[in-house]
């Protein structure tokens, strides 16, 4: 099955890092991403630019409105995700667990909707 992990944090949380501190968190991704990427789990990752940059789309009465930013203000924003396959829930908890923004953000992880089969899993 395939589950997405999807990384939130506080986006202002990296304009206080120094460059010592930001070099030594991306060391942690590049450590993760390598191990993921050699258990043959990872589907897919990327990065996501900051939540200024984002448009969002509404369509109401036939009418498409566009407004820059996310969706909806919140504590923590949306970062970036990873794409594994799993086995199951638990075994995408495990890798979960070792985003290094896990200490201190949140990590979402939901399984992909592929067919009604495994929604109904």
């Amino acid at each position: 099955m395939q589950y997405m992990i999807l990384i939130y944090s506080d986006e202002s949380t990296y304009g206080r890092m120094n460059e010592a501190e930001m070099g030594e968190l991306m060391a942690q991704y590049g450590a993760f991403h390598e191990e993921i990427a050699a258990s043959g789990k990872l589907l897919g990752a990327n990065r996501l630019c900051p939540t200024p940059t984002a448009t969002t789309v509404r369509i109401r009465e036939g009418q498409a409105a566009t407004t820059d930013g996310p969706f909806a203000e919140t504590k923590e924003q949306l970062g970036g995700y990873y794409l594994v396959e799993a086995s199951d829930l638990d075994e995408a908890l495990g890798w979960a667990r070792k985003v290094p923004t896990a200490s201190y953000g949140s990590i979402e992880v939901r399984p992909l909707w592929l067919d009604d089969a495994e929604a109904q899993a």
